[in-house]
């Protein structure tokens, strides 16, 4: 892998991975160099805990143009000039020109996982998708090293049901400033198994659904999938590596070479879920790991090395045609009720495996 590192016109940073270690990236951004304008603001809320951002500034932003007008498509002579300056590309990542977060509150960066624009994820080739998932440990660790940043997210969001504003294949990077509640909530269950019986909560978890195998979607000899025993989406899954590692960083060779079978699987399955020529499946999948930095006043006392890297990749489709909408319960009251039994959606699952 080839890493180059360059800045738009406008000085954000944009960096090309490329598989040809001799490709050379020197495609100057022709656009004026108008300065982007952010307003994020990092508010905490007194009653539960947690944080907000506020981004008046992203409500101007590009919102599904036509294909020809693709901001994340490659520069084509004499026509269309979007974010990136070269004419092609394998992966690139570049600073969000409509952050959500921004410096002092932390750093958002858009994945560009192909410079092809009618394909996805799915759709990828293993070398490619390797690359992708080398781009996503470098900017963690990267991001890593920013005072702004306690914990990174790496995620997609895939087709229009899920907000998508952009259909060309990507993804995105959150460093965030704080621990994010999700996080927060599964360091005090980690940090309440471990004082209640000396064991490590993921490691007893995934060990609990290999030993019943009924939510069990995929097993390798690196990694595991399964749908999570009270699953809140209705087609849900989570992967583990074998290994327990704090975050993508961490990962060893022999996980990362056998991950993008696995991944691409996983994802080729959930476009079968509903039956062959549906709609591609939209869904959500994104890298929990381990935040940076000593636990501060009122977080759990648990150590990064306790922390299990997992992805979690659901959907908010239940039926074919139907969504899974947050009502009252979900969204007043954070209490899920799932349509769909997660042993069911395993066999489902299951059923739709590649031959």
């Amino acid at each position: 892998m080839k890493k180059t590192s360059t800045r738009l016109s406008d000085g954000r940073e944009l960096i090309y991975y490329d598989r040809d270690d001799r490709r050379e990236r020197d495609a100057p951004d022709p656009r004026p160099a108008d300065q982007v304008a952010t307003a994020s603001e990092v508010r905490q809320d007194p009653l539960l805990g947690d944080f907000v951002a506020i981004a008046s500034h992203r409500q101007g932003r590009t919102h599904l143009p036509p294909s020809d007008a693709c901001p994340l498509c490659p520069a084509r002579p004499g026509g269309h000039q979007g974010e990136i300056p070269d004419s092609d590309y394998d992966v690139v990542v570049f600073e969000n020109r409509f952050p959500s977060l921004s410096g002092p509150t932390g750093r958002c960066e858009v994945v560009c996982f192909t410079s092809d624009h009618d394909t996805s994820f799915a759709g990828l080739d293993e070398d490619s998708a390797r690359l992708v998932l080398e781009a996503w440990r470098d900017r963690t660790e990267a991001l890593s090293r920013l005072g702004s940043v306690r914990q990174v997210y790496c995620f997609e969001n895939r087709g229009a049901e899920i907000g998508v504003t952009l259909g060309h294949p990507h993804g995105q990077i959150y460093g965030y400033p704080e621990i994010t509640p999700r996080t927060r909530l599964m360091l005090h269950s980690l940090a309440a198994h471990r004082a209640t019986t000396g064991g490590n909560l993921f490691d007893d978890l995934v060990a609990r659904e290999r030993a019943d195998g009924d939510r069990v979607v995929l097993e390798t000899d690196h990694w595991t999938a399964f749908v999570p025993y009270a699953a809140h989406w209705p087609y849900e899954i989570h992967l583990y590596p074998r290994h327990r590692v704090p975050d993508l960083v961490a990962l060893d060779e022999a996980a990362r070479a056998e991950f993008p079978a696995v991944y691409l699987e996983l994802l080729r399955r959930f476009d079968r879920i509903f039956g062959e020529g549906r709609p591609p499946t939209p869904y959500i999948s994104g890298w929990h790991q381990a935040p940076f930095g000593e636990p501060r006043p009122g977080e759990p006392d648990v150590a990064r090395e306790e922390f299990a890297l997992h992805l979690e990749l659901f959907t908010v489709r239940r039926t074919e045609g139907k969504l899974k909408f947050l009502a009252g319960s979900e969204s007043g009251m954070s209490v899920f009720i799932n349509d769909v039994p997660p042993e069911a959606a395993a066999r489902r699952l299951r059923e739709v495996a590649s031959s």
